[in-house]
């Protein structure tokens, strides 16, 4: 077999690579073997015969699956853990995530005019006073307020409407009961007018003598 050390060294030069990068065509070993200089080694290379090889990677193919098995909880147990619990994932870390979601929540609803600035004041201090686990919890909050606020506004109307609707028979009321005093009041006039006249001596016209 032809000895191809003089073109493998000069490939790598060529490609600046090392010699284990280098691949020479066996098929080809007649053509390699009469290319003894800069020239014709890049020839060969250009017409494929001599190749330049990737680099040796690792495969990530091991960790994606080692990855997707601690996603469904393997390989998480106590003896797999490095570090107390509050430096693995600290719980203020939590914290300001959580009261990011529902102040975000609470000033979205403000600005779409579904609650209005009194409510969120409130809701904002009991989101810092940990009152709300989660955003469900603040949403059903909200819901639940609101349906609150809605019935006292109908009892308040209805309240309103049978106020003005006793006002109004008040008012009718008294206007019938004025009409039966001034009509009892005719009626006494009369009375007493007939009376007096009745009462009252006749006056006799006096003759001329």
């Amino acid at each position: 077999m032809v000895s191809l050390k003089l073109q493998a060294r000069l490939a790598a030069k060529v490609m600046k690579c090392g010699r284990g990068r280098v691949w020479l065509d066996p098929n080809e070993s007649s053509e390699l073997a009469a290319a003894n200089s800069r020239r014709q080694v890049e020839k060969c290379i250009k017409d494929g015969f001599i190749i330049k090889r990737p680099t040796n990677a690792v495969s990530r193919f091991r960790w994606r699956k080692t990855l997707a098995a601690k996603r469904k909880g393997r390989h998480t147990g106590t003896g797999k853990r490095k570090g107390t619990r509050e430096a693995r994932m600290p719980s203020k870390e939590l914290w300001v995530r959580r009261i990011r979601v529902l102040r975000r929540l609470l000033s979205k609803f403000r600005e779409a005019k579904k609650i209005d600035k009194h409510s969120y004041h409130t809701m904002y201090l009991k989101c810092k006073g940990n009152v709300f686990k989660n955003k469900r919890t603040l949403l059903e909050h909200i819901h639940k307020e609101k349906g609150i606020k809605a019935r006292e506004k109908d009892l308040q109307d209805q309240l309103e409407a049978k106020k003005l609707k006793k006002l109004d028979k008040r008012e009718k009321l008294q206007k019938k009961e004025t009409k039966r005093r001034e009509k009892e009041r005719a009626e006494r006039g009369s009375t007493t007018k007939k009376a007096e006249a009745a009462t009252s001596p006749k006056k006799t016209k006096k003759t001329k003598k």
